[in-house]
């Protein structure tokens, strides 16, 4: 991934004092080392739970907006002048570190450096902002002697966010734009997002369980065999994962290509007829993720098999009795067995 650009810009916070910015003075150069920290930082931040949207449809550029509104973030429009080369990387990251540490000063009491990259990966260019802490940790110097040392602590990022200037700039879409959301409390989340001139457009989590529903909706449609269900949720689960690692979305055409290779469109179909209320691209939540998969089992003739959020609902597993008991009866089994007494 080029990195076009970037830069560092230390933020200080001591005890009761007010938060003091340390700037840049030129940007980094470009090194092997690097490109491996953005390596790190981008493996980090999509392991992070993040909102996503775009920016506020309120005209970039002002510094407030209609008299008692809120303040409109300057962001937007130092960035459109930054691509317009109207606007230098330094000035540019140097606003955004000014305005971060006014926030830093008002909701919490660490240091931080704030890091900024301007990248290029395929045809899209990216804007990645992260706040960074350091750790206490020790190294061997070239004596063979035990040292200290301390290292930029990627696991702990307060606050980041990620632009993919490339779909900005199109127009089309109302999700270019994610950012953390996990620390801090809602004061200083909502603080970061005013600071980005961020709305959120898209729920991440919701989205991602809807997509689960209509998976397994389809699932039970098709009345898949126990082994055709388990293939075709580790092909769901392994796409979604992947696209969440890459921070990318998940494309729902592209999701039922690879659930089935011989009937390409049947679950992209599925969901346009159903009526999910899907966008075409959906940010992958992990969390969500994760707590999904099917219980399957077969003895004796009976062959069950459910996903695993159904659990405690519709469905609940009696230990002591060795009962599972199912409150929902699918329509069509529920026909079979009327038609057979």
């Amino acid at each position: 991934m080029p990195i076009l650009n970037a830069t560092v810009h230390r933020i200080q916070k001591m005890g009761d004092a007010p938060a003091r910015l340390e700037p840049a003075q030129a940007p980094l150069p470009q090194t092997d080392i690097l490109d491996a920290l953005l390596e790190g930082l981008n493996k980090a931040y999509h392991a992070k739970s993040k909102a996503w949207g775009h920016f506020s449809d309120t005209e970039a550029g002002a510094e407030e907006a209609s008299e008692g509104s809120e303040p409109v973030s300057p962001l937007p429009g130092e960035l459109a002048d930054y691509l317009a080369e109207r606007r230098d990387f330094l000035a540019l990251t140097r606003g955004i570190a000014e305005r971060l540490t006014a926030l830093l000063d008002a909701h919490l009491s660490v240091s931080g450096d704030l890091i900024v990259l301007d990248t290029r990966f395929g045809d899209g260019r990216f804007l990645t902002l992260a706040l960074l802490h350091h750790r206490e940790g020790f190294a061997v110097d070239e004596h063979l002697a035990v040292i200290p040392a301390r290292q930029l602590n990627l696991a702990q990022m307060s606050l980041a966010a990620r632009i993919d200037l490339t779909q900005w700039q199109a127009g089309h879409s109302r999700q270019y734009l994610s950012w953390t959301r996990d620390r801090g409390g809602k004061a200083l989340a909502e603080g970061f997002a005013a600071l980005l001139g961020a709305v959120e457009g898209v729920d991440a989590s919701g989205e991602t369980r809807t997509l689960l529903r209509a998976f397994s909706d389809f699932v039970e449609k098709e009345d898949l065999p126990e082994e055709a269900s388990r293939e075709k949720t580790d092909a769901l689960i392994g796409y979604a994962s992947d696209q969440a690692s890459r921070g990318e979305p998940i494309t729902l055409e592209e999701l039922s290509e690879v659930l089935d290779e011989q009937q390409p469109k049947a679950f992209f179909e599925h969901i346009r007829n159903a009526d999910y209320g899907l966008s075409p691209e959906i940010p992958p939540d992990r969390k969500t993720l994760s707590q999904f998969r099917r219980f399957t089992g077969r003895s004796g003739g009976v062959s069950i098999s459910f996903d695993s959020h159904l659990l405690g609902s519709s469905i609940e597993y009696d230990d002591a009795a060795d009962r599972l008991i199912i409150k929902q009866v699918p329509k069509q089994l529920k026909d079979q067995i009327k038609g057979k007494n």
